[in-house]
């Protein structure tokens, strides 16, 4: 299960906790400490975790998602990805 419909799931579940039987709100907390458990964090320094941190804000996208496209980017510009081909018909949101 994708961790955004996870997420998503234990939002409903808190907000409809009355209604939940013991189970399966114990098999949903044990998935998330399950996750957690398996999260790899990334150590960076704090000078580019406060840079990252300030893109993201001005982006309006997290950080994780920030630090997806700029790997995803080095990646393509150094030829260990292919170039992604953007429609040129296609509209943009402003930030092409």
């Amino acid at each position: 299960m994708p961790l955004s419909s996870f997420a998503k799931e234990l939002e409903n579940a808190a907000d409809s906790i009355a209604d939940m039987s013991r189970g399966d709100l114990q098999i949903m907390l044990r998935r998330a400490a399950l996750m957690l458990r398996n999260v790899a964090g990334l150590p960076l320094e704090p000078a580019t975790q406060d840079a990252l941190n300030s893109i993201a804000a001005e982006m309006k996208i997290g950080r994780s998602e920030l630090i997806q496209i700029v790997l995803r980017e080095w990646l393509e510009t150094n030829a260990y990805l292919p170039v992604r081909m953007i429609d040129e018909e296609s509209e943009t949101d402003g930030s092409a």
